[in-house]
This record gives C-alpha cells, sequence and structure tokens, in this order.
C-alpha cells in the first residue's frame, strides 16, 4: 500500500472524488494541478492511511522511505536541496482533512531553513532581511506546534524588537535584529527542551509530519468535530508543498478569496491581501488587510489571472470556492481551493441562484443538499453579530438561537422583571412546571443540570425560546451565580447562544433573524420531493404554537401535550384540587372544570389547524409533576410551619411520590387509577370538534393513549375513549383512536397492540433511555462526555437516533405493527422527530410523518426532502 501521492499522480479517478484518501486539501491540489492545469507549487500528500496507522500503532512501515523519495523527486525537479547552503529547497508541512476543520490542525511553514541554509537564501534572493524574517518565522511556528512551546514567549520578543526598532510594522524590523531574533528564538527552544533547534531538514520534516498526525486528536479538533458531526476515526492527511513567498519585498504578497460573498451570497470576487506577506499574516489577523479589489490597483495582470481562475474554480466546482493564493514577485500561486463557509443567508441565496444559473445548472436535488440545519437555524432565530466572544463557561446547546438579558433565579421574580420591561434571562439550576410562568416571561434560558431531552430543553424549544443546559460549572448561591471566582448578582446581564453552549458575562450583540426571499422557494422544493410520502408535524400545545407550526409549513399536528395546558394561567390549582380531592364528588368538580378549560384549548387549535390531523395526547406525567417539591415543603415545615393547604399539598405529594417516577404511574397506568380523568379529556377534546363542525370546520382528531405495553391495556383504555365519544355525540366526527409506542416490550408486542390502533407514534425520548438504561435528565453533565469521548458511542443517543438497537426496534414496531393491521399510520414524535440526522434514518424506517416543535417545522421540512433524495441514489 502506497502512503504518498505527488500533487500530479495519475489517479484512476478525479483527484477531487478522493478526500477519503488524500484529505480535502490535498484532493484539490491534485485537482488545480493535474486537471485544471493551474499554477500550484509542485508537492505532496501523505495520506489519511498513514495518519491513522500511526494513531493506531504509531509510525507506519515504509512510511519514512516514500517520503524522502518524494523529497528527492522534488530536489531533482527543481534542482535544489534541502538545507542547502547555497540555493536551499524550503517546504511547508500542512494539515488536510476530509472535512474541512479551518485552524484546528497544524501547519508549519518554511521547513528546511537552519543556520547554513539561511545564508543561502540570503545569498540567492539577495535579500537578508527576508531571509532572517523567514528563518525567524519558523523557529517560533516549529517551537510552538512540534516542540509544544508556548507561542506568547517569541511573541513577545518579536513586539520588543518591533519596540526597539521604532516600527508598529513587521516589515519595519531591519535585519541585524530579526538574526538577532534567530538565536534569540534558537536560546528559548534549547533552554525549554534541553536541546538545541534541529539543523537537519529532514529531522525538521518528520517532526512537522507527526505533529500533524497528532493534532487530528489534538483538544480543540476534537471539539470541532464533536461539534461538526465528524467521526473522530478519519484521521487527516499531510500535505508536503514547495515554498513560494509573498514577504520576498513588495511585488509580492498573499490573499484569502472566495468566488462570492460568504456572509450574502453576492457574486463576486470577495477577500483580503497583503502586500509583502506570508499567509499566516492574513488569517491571523496580526496586520490590517486590503480588500481584494486593490489588488486590481497595485497587480494589474495578476488581478486579470486571478480573476479568470475564480471563475473557473467556481464553475469546476459548481459551488462557491475559498481561495489561497500567494503572489512572488510578479508570479502567481495557488495555494490552497475548497468550498468556502458560508452563512445561512448566503447559502440559500447561492443555493437558488445556481439553479437558474445555466452555466453551473445546479438540480433542486442538489441545491437542497447543500443546506444545513444550521443554516436555517441562522436565518430562524437571532445569533451572536460576532462570533469573537470570551466564554464564561459552556453547556449543551439544547434550542437554537442567542439571547441577551438580565438574570433572575426565579420564575416569580423573572415575570416581574419582564413586566418592568426588563429582558429576562432565567437561571435556575433545573426547571419543572412550576416555572413555566417564569420560562414565557424570559427571553432564554440556562440550567446548571439536564440534558438535551430535560424539561427546559423541551419546553425552550417548543416555544422557540435560546437555552443552554447542564452548565455544571455555575454555582446558584444566594441571589448570585458564581463560576469559578467570577460572580454574577442577579439582575446582572449575561449573553447565552443556544446553538453552541457559550455562556457570556455582559451584552454581546444580536443579529436579528431574517429569511432570505429565496427561504421559501427552497422549502417549496423540499416539499415537492417529500411529497405525498413524508409528512412533517408539529409538537404543539396551544392556538399560538399551532399557528407558528401552519405557518412554517407543517401538515398537522403530531404531538398536542395536554398536561401542558394545565400549566397555563389558573389551571395548576384547579389541577391541584382534584388530585387533593378527598371524595368522588369533589374530584368530580375539579374535573368538570379543567374539561370547560380544555375544550376551550382544543377548539383553538384546531381551528388553526382546520382540514389537517391533530394528534392530541391524553395525559401522560405522573401527577407528583404537578404538585410542589417535597423538599422545599420540608425546609419550609421546619423553618417557618406550613399552612393548612401546605400541609395537604406535602402529604399528597408524599403519597404519589415514587422512586422512579418515569418508570411509574404516568400515562395509561394513571388512568387504570383515575379512568374519569381521560374521560374528561376526551368529552372537552370531542365537545370541541362537534361545536367546530357545527361552524363548518373540518376538524381531524387522532386521539393517542400513551404508555401502553399491551394488547390488553389498550383495549381497557379505548373502550373508556369510544364510551366517552359516544355519550358526547362524537360519532360523525373524523376521530381515530392510536398509541405511543415508548417500551421495548410496546415495540416487540406491537402486532398484538395494533389490533385496537388506527396509529402508532414512537416517542423516540422514552423509548432511548429505556433501550439504553440512562436517565435523560442525569446522563448529559459527566457521563455522556466521557462516554464521546472514549468512543463508547458514536453519537449521543438522545440527540440522534445513532444506534442499531433503537432503530431495531422501530423497524421492528413497526413491520409487526403492520403486519397485525396493514395500512396502520406511524409516526415519530419526541426529540428526534426535529433532528435532521434522525429524520434521515426514520425516514428509512418506513414512517408516514415525523413531528418536531413549530420552530424546527423547516428544518424537518428540508431533512425529509434531503434523506428521500439521499435514498433515490
Amino acid at each position: 500500500m502506497s502512503f504518498v501521492f505527488a500533487f500530479d499522480f495519475p489517479h484512476p479517478v478525479p483527484p477531487r472524488e478522493l478526500k477519503d484518501l488524500l484529505g480535502g486539501k490535498g484532493a484539490n491540489l491534485a485537482e488545480m494541478t493535474s486537471v485544471l492545469g493551474l499554477p500550484v507549487p509542485p508537492g505532496f500528500t501523505i495520506s489519511t492511511e498513514a495518519c491513522r496507522s500511526y494513531i493506531v500503532s504509531g509510525w507506519p512501515e515504509g512510511l519514512t522511505g516514500e517520503v524522502e523519495a518524494a523529497i528527492a523527486f522534488l530536489e531533482t525537479a527543481l534542482g535544489k536541496r534541502l538545507g542547502d547552503a547555497r540555493d536551499p529547497l524550503l517546504v511547508s508541512v500542512r494539515s488536510g482533512a476530509k472535512f474541512s476543520m479551518p485552524g484546528m490542525m497544524d501547519t508549519v511553514l518554511n521547513l528546511g531553513l537552519n543556520d547554513r541554509s539561511v545564508e543561502g537564501l540570503a545569498l540567492q534572493t539577495g535579500d537578508i532581511r527576508f531571509a532572517y524574517d523567514s528563518y525567524r518565522r519558523f523557529i517560533a511556528m516549529y517551537g510552538r506546534i512540534v516542540l509544544d512551546l508556548p507561542g506568547e514567549v517569541f511573541e513577545e520578543l518579536f513586539a520588543a524588537a518591533k519596540e526597539l526598532a521604532c516600527t508598529k510594522s513587521d516589515s519595519g524590523v531591519p535585519a541585524e535584529l530579526l538574526r538577532y531574533l534567530c538565536g534569540a528564538y534558537k536560546d528559548i527552544v534549547e533552554a525549554r527542551t534541553g536541546s538545541p533547534f534541529p539543523q537537519d531538514p529532514k529531522e525538521q520534516i518528520f517532526g512537522a509530519i507527526r505533529a500533524v498526525f497528532s493534532s487530528w486528536n489534538g483538544a480543540r479538533a476534537v471539539a470541532y468535530r464533536e461539534r461538526e458531526g465528524i467521526p473522530h476515526d478519519l484521521g487527516t492527511a499531510v500535505n508536503v508543498q514547495v515554498m513560494v513567498f509573498g514577504n520576498r519585498d513588495d511585488s509580492s504578497g498573499t490573499g484569502v478569496g472566495f468566488t462570492r460573498d460568504p456572509a450574502t451570497g453576492s457574486k463576486g470576487m470577495y477577500g483580503d491581501f497583503l502586500v509583502n506577506a506570508q499567509g499566516e499574516d492574513v488569517v491571523a489577523g496580526v496586520r490590517n488587510t486590503e480588500p481584494l479589489s486593490t489588488l486590481e490597483a497595485s497587480f494589474p495582470a495578476v488581478f486579470v489571472e486571478l480573476s479568470e481562475i475564480f471563475q473557473r474554480l467556481e464553475l469546476h466546482y459548481r459551488d462557491m470556492c475559498d481561495i489561497e493564493f500567494t503572489i512572488e514577485r510578479g508570479k502567481l500561486w495557488m495555494l490552497q481551493t475548497r468550498v468556502g463557509k458560508r452563512t445561512g443567508v448566503a447559502a440559500i441565496r447561492m443555493a437558488v441562484e445556481m439553479v437558474s444559473d445555466p452555466a453551473i445548472g445546479l438540480s433542486r436535488e442538489e441545491a437542497l443538499l447543500r443546506i444545513s440545519s444550521d443554516h436555517l437555524d441562522q436565518v430562524l432565530h437571532p445569533q451572536f453579530a460576532t462570533q469573537v466572544v470570551e466564554p464564561l463557561t459552556r453547556g449543551l446547546g439544547a434550542s437554537p438561537g442567542a439571547a441577551v438579558g438580565r438574570v433572575y433565579f426565579n420564575s416569580g421574580d423573572a415575570v416581574a422583571a419582564a413586566r418592568r420591561g426588563e429582558p429576562v434571562i432565567l437561571v435556575r439550576k433545573e426547571t419543572s412546571p412550576d416555572d413555566v410562568h417564569g420560562m414565557l416571561a424570559s427571553a432564554g434560558v440556562l440550567t446548571t443540570r439536564g440534558g438535551l431531552v430535560s424539561h427546559a430543553a423541551v419546553v425552550a424549544r417548543g416555544w422557540g425560546k435560546p437555552a443552554v443546559v447542564g452548565a455544571d460549572e455555575i454555582k446558584i448561591s444566594s441571589g448570585c451565580m458564581w463560576v469559578g471566582d467570577v460572580k454574577i448578582e442577579e439582575g446582572e446581564e449575561i449573553s447565552i447562544d443556544g446553538t453552541s453552549g457559550v455562556v457570556v458575562k455582559g451584552t454581546v450583540p444580536l443579529q436579528a433573524a431574517h429569511p432570505p426571499q429565496e427561504f421559501s422557494e427552497l422549502l417549496a422544493w423540499a416539499d415537492a420531493v417529500a411529497a405525498s410520502r413524508v409528512k412533517v408535524r408539529a409538537n404543539a400545545d396551544s392556538g399560538p404554537d399551532a399557528k407558528v407550526a401552519r405557518e412554517f409549513g407543517a401538515k398537522g399536528i403530531g404531538l398536542c401535550r395536554t398536561e401542558h395546558m394545565f400549566l397555563g394561567e389558573g389551571r395548576l390549582p384547579v389541577v391541584r384540587a382534584m388530585i387533593l380531592a378527598r371524595t368522588e364528588e369533589e374530584e368530580a368538580a375539579a374535573l368538570e372544570e379543567l374539561r370547560r378549560t380544555q375544550r376551550d384549548d382544543f377548539m383553538e387549535i384546531l381551528e388553526v389547524m382546520d382540514g389537517l390531523p391533530v394528534t392530541v395526547r391524553l395525559l401522560d406525567p405522573p401527577l407528583h409533576e404537578f404538585l410542589p417539591d417535597t423538599r422545599e415543603l420540608e425546609v419550609k415545615k421546619a423553618v417557618e410551619g406550613l399552612s393548612v393547604e401546605e400541609s395537604r399539598l406535602l402529604y399528597t405529594a408524599k403519597q404519589w411520590e415514587e422512586a422512579n417516577p418515569m418508570l411509574g404511574v404516568r400515562g395509561v397506568r394513571l388512568a387504570v387509577l383515575k379512568p374519569g380523568l381521560y374521560a374528561m379529556q376526551v368529552r372537552a377534546l370531542v365537545e370541541a370538534a362537534i361545536a367546530l363542525r357545527q361552524k363548518g370546520r373540518s376538524p381531524k382528531v387522532e386521539i393517542m393513549i400513551p404508555l401502553t405495553i399491551s394488547g390488553a391495556e389498550l383495549r381497557l383504555a379505548r373502550s373508556w375513549v369510544e364510551e366517552a365519544i359516544a355519550t358526547t355525540g362524537g360519532e360523525g366526527i373524523d376521530i381515530t383512536i392510536g398509541t405511543m409506542i415508548e417500551t421495548p416490550r410496546a415495540a416487540l408486542v406491537a402486532g398484538e397492540i395494533a389490533e385496537s390502533a388506527e396509529f402508532f407514534s414512537f416517542g423516540t425520548n422514552d423509548l432511548t433511555q429505556m433501550t439504553f438504561g440512562f436517565s435523560r435528565d442525569d446522563i448529559e453533565g459527566k457521563l455522556m462526555p466521557t462516554y464521546l469521548g472514549l468512543g463508547l458511542l458514536e453519537e449521543n443517543p438522545f440527540k440522534t437516533v445513532d444506534n442499531r438497537a433503537l432503530m431495531e426496534l422501530v423497524r421492528l414496531g413497526i413491520q409487526r405493527g403492520r403486519e397485525a393491521r396493514p395500512g396502520l399510520k406511524v409516526g415519530i414524535c419526541g426529540e428526534h422527530g426535529g433532528e435532521p440526522e434522525s429524520i434521515a434514518r426514520l425516514v428509512g424506517a418506513g414512517v408516514d410523518y415525523v413531528s418536531c416543535s413549530p420552530y424546527r417545522v423547516p428544518v424537518a421540512r428540508l431533512a425529509v426532502a434531503q434523506a428521500l433524495i439521499r435514498m433515490a441514489g
């Protein structure tokens, strides 16, 4: 097996198709060299296979010989030798993974310089200053990247040298001072490593290659891959390339450009340029750059050539390209190209425009595949206006978008502050149903505990509010929060990013969400692909939520959680009255009051969704969730005593308290103990549907019984529902009855359950929890990051359906259900229903619809289309 490939190696397929082998950078360098014939400095690529072998078992056998042969070929072709004292060959060593990871791995420039060859470089160029500036840069870069020395020790010396030379410009430091700096840098290396700076060019190159291989598992690279969902086992390629110098003189320079504006998508060259500089000066921001357009005045011939190359690359790749180039004494060299990263606005605009551009001729399917969920989130939710922020801490990004507000630590204070006109961030250890009014009043939510399917995460996503959860470095105490030594008091401002999980002290400017005009056209294409095959519904529990869902294109409601209606203003006391009832009459009176309020809620939702199906899940959570926390009541009892009502609440809460409530009296089990509860809800729903029918509307009702685990259980519950429908006069209403499959057992016995069900809805949150045996509320803090870091799980299973066991249960449940009842309708309801990666897997399982937060409906519409396109080949 070969590990090393020259840029002009005759591959059997176009090199750009070999990113698995050559990495993105190596594949594109080979493409520009061997296919497009562009001016690319010669070099070679060490494959990703070599990196993977190095990581697993050390330096690969045979790699040394292949690298030495490739270097010898370059030396022969160019008539120069590494380390030569008269005319040295210099090279760069750069990383290049399959997927672009800008700035996450390492690069070393000017390899081959030493105490002898620096004099040869000065002799050949006639420029002593240039030679020692290149050597100075090389020693610092090699020391930082290969020898793992802190960059500050070199930067501080260089800053002192500029001060001594009375200049603010790097190019103003004279040759003699640069020569002195090189010696000082070498002294630092020897003092800190115990060995002199390496003078052997081959030792330098192999050290740099090892450093690049190792940087694949560096902290910033691992964190970036986890954020972007890039597999950890791909490895990086290494590109060794002959150096060209943009810092030779004022007829040289370097730049980075895009074939279109990556922020807006506007056509035309866009980027930055520096005269007399190396590429690191542009991207590091150490000097003020010039717009790429100024190149036309200073280098007119180069500008014409570069413009033609930009156009060729965009047409060749049929996409916006990110391009790096260097001019050495008037000669243009192309150093890199790749498909460029872009904002959500730019991505949508470019995708649509490139379909109508005959020169590029994207198909609609190709355009849809270019849009990510992050792109849509950027145009649907506010974002930080700058990415240059200093994080106070990080948690889990649980609900996308950014928010700025004043910190309040309980819901009552949050509501009061919001009424005063203050923007609020509600900060809690964890939220509960008691915090719903505070969450409604807040611009964003931050919790120190919980995971991606915790109460705070689920509710915030449903309302489209930014949320960060599981920020466990935060300690809340006595009206303030601490992160290490940093104290933030109630009323102080913080900023949160619900996409990245970043928390910042103080105010970060926000950028409002403005979908571009092409947004609707793109989603219309997605709907055309999905057609009648897979629908997107929304999880909505109120009229306003349903309205948002319909405006975003939902084809119905897949999950209306009736328990959320119980948490509305004035409702909680009635629910508690029902729980505390000591007689059948008291319970009946409370249920009747709840029936009236639920009927009005159902009417509002059904009217908004007129003509579309609305799946109403009967009460699911355990009753203790509607009661106060027993720990807080016990503390109050010990400190100041309880009122008569509080004493009853404490007594009842203890009666309903369970060691493991998620496996306890909830869902249909609660109705077995309190059958009047489900009868009340069904009557309210049927009455609402009848009232709408009388107004000429077309309500479509689907009644879902939660947490059934057997056919007998569903038959019993169905009998209550049918009786309530009959006694309410709902025989003429379009009503179907089904259940939610939430346990492994229910999936295994789906055939017997389907005999009493017109539809299944798979509740993937609970199904994941019970399949893995993970507590969804506790797993995120310490265990999940450790499992992901060790590779024991590929992805967080509460974020995406990534495991064979869960997918097999879903497939098996669908298969057995449809064998027993052909035509059984199947949906996916739960947080997985809003994640694009999950949708791609679930569509293949044979579902009829997916259901997600109203604010994730556009993302789900796109993801369904993308899944179907990929399935079609």
